[in-house]
């Protein structure tokens, strides 16, 4: 991807390789271009008068260039994007098979999103938990801790660890334990879960 450090690098480099195709006949001829076809027939014109011909091939020439950096940018554009969208369903997939529960909250708590394991844990499935406040799925006594505990995380602690227990209402009661921070931009909350007494296997 482009370095947006470094805009000027990034331009030069981009007008170098521009002017490379256009000396080469490797510029795309693009529908911009195309529908210019007007405004360049004036150019050209300009370009075969005594008075107006080096004035009018500089100006025809950075038009040219112009036109083959923006074919280049969009080509970036359009490979960035697909680079993004592999990465984000890499992730996403990652996100699903997590053998811990995760869960992504809104500020408030209500549940945004949460993977398999998240469901598992709470005896339902993610559909069933998505839109509900993470704190109904507590024991009256957990949810004041987590209430506490998320409010803490605005008043800015970076990371939390807790173990609370679920609602009977739930798959029975459980102690879970919980890993919860904030988003780097602070618009949302990422929580871990995990069994806090993980069954052994016989």
């Amino acid at each position: 991807m482009s370095d947006f450090n470094h805009p000027h690098e990034d331009f030069t480099s981009l007008r170098q390789q521009a002017n490379e195709r256009i000396k080469n006949g490797t510029a795309k001829c693009s529908d911009t271009v195309a529908a210019s076809a007007e405004a360049l027939a004036v150019l050209y014109q300009l370009s075969n008068e005594p008075d107006t011909a080096v004035d009018g091939l500089k100006l025809l020439h950075e038009l040219q260039t112009y036109q083959v950096e923006l074919d280049m940018q969009l080509e970036q554009l359009q490979a960035n994007e697909l680079e993004s969208n592999h990465e984000l369903s890499c992730y996403r997939m990652f996100f699903e098979m997590a053998p811990v529960g995760c869960m992504l909250l809104r500020t408030d708590g209500v549940i945004m999103d949460c993977n398999l394991a998240a469901a598992r844990l709470f005896g339902t499935v993610t559909e069933q938990l998505l839109g509900q406040p993470v704190d109904s799925l507590l024991n009256n006594e957990s949810k004041a801790q987590l209430r506490a505990a998320l409010a803490r995380l605005q008043s800015g602690d970076t990371s939390l660890n807790k173990i609370l227990t679920t609602s009977p209402a739930q798959q029975g009661q459980q102690s879970l334990e919980l890993n919860i921070s904030l988003s780097p931009d602070r618009r949302a909350i990422m929580m871990m879960v995990c069994d806090d007494e993980p069954k052994l296997p016989s």
